[in-house]
């Protein structure tokens, strides 16, 4: 029949549609080599509605999962962590706290007294100022008390110290025996020279002093004159200017100097002023 036949028409749209594709896919089927069956359609799960609905399906059980694993998290006891990695997190608190305090000053430490044992009286005494220790005085000889000891040390000390040799701390020494019998004299004439240390007084016009030395002669003035070894020097510059004196007899030499009315009066003590200088100078 021509496919323009209405009879024909007819018949073709009253068979129905899917008997053609039963019939290929019997023919596919049943032939020596099985074609592949197409994929199935996804015309329902490409609409946008239904990806909606699973989109907010798997975001609720994912929540839900999330939610599980935290509550389990919190019931669960915390896992043990290494020793190494324990200690490595202590050692990193400590060096954070320790460069904290570097900006900040540090709490002033609390300072506990030791007990101190009181010293011993031996430290005690070791530990106190050493007094001035006073020259030791020399041991009297000749008949001397300690003051006229006193004052004949005086009298050698400062011939030595002016490189006097011996014979003349003796004619010194005898000069002083006659004139004050080694005694530091004040004068009833002067009553300035009571103003100064003196261990008695004289009235011999104005002598003053160990070697009864006169202020109106020149020798000094009496605040000097009644220091014996102010005295004792100048008795020492005037016996140095006399020429040839170390010849002379002890008592030609104290007379060179002192010019006395009585000259001879000096040789009486020659021997007690030697004994006096040897045991000074030892």
């Amino acid at each position: 029949m021509h496919p323009v036949d209405p009879a024909a028409q007819k018949l073709t749209d009253a068979l129905p549609t899917t008997r053609s594709g039963d019939a290929v896919s019997t023919e596919r089927t049943i032939g020596r080599h099985r074609a592949p069956e197409p994929p199935p359609r996804r015309t329902r799960l490409g609409s946008t509605p239904v990806r909606v609905a699973l989109a907010t399906g798997v975001t609720c059980c994912l929540g839900l999962g999330a939610f599980a694993a935290a509550r389990g998290a919190e019931d669960s006891p915390p896992p043990v962590r290494p020793m190494a990695d324990a200690l490595a997190d202590r050692a990193s608190i400590a060096d954070e706290r320790a460069s904290r305090s570097l900006d900040r000053d540090a709490a002033p430490a609390r300072v506990i007294p030791t007990p101190t044992a009181s010293p011993s009286p031996t430290a005690a005494r070791k530990a106190a100022p050493k007094k001035p220790v006073k020259p030791r005085r020399p041991r009297p000889v000749a008949g001397l008390d300690q003051t006229q000891m006193d004052n004949a040390k005086i009298i050698v000390d400062v011939g030595r110290e002016l490189k006097m040799p011996r014979r003349a701390l003796v004619v010194a020494l005898a000069t002083a025996m006659q004139e004050s019998n080694l005694y530091n004299l004040a004068s009833d004439v002067l009553p300035e020279s009571t103003q100064y240390p003196h261990q008695g007084t004289g009235a011999d016009h104005d002598s003053v002093g160990l070697f009864q030395q006169r202020p109106s002669s020149g020798w000094g003035t009496v605040a000097e004159l009644m220091r014996p070894s102010y005295a004792a020097r100048a008795f020492y510059t005037a016996l140095a200017e006399i020429p040839g004196w170390e010849d002379m007899s002890v008592t030609a030499a104290a007379q060179a100097v002192q010019i006395s009315a009585f000259p001879d009066a000096y040789a009486q003590h020659e021997e007690r002023a030697a004994t006096v200088a040897a045991a000074l100078t030892v």
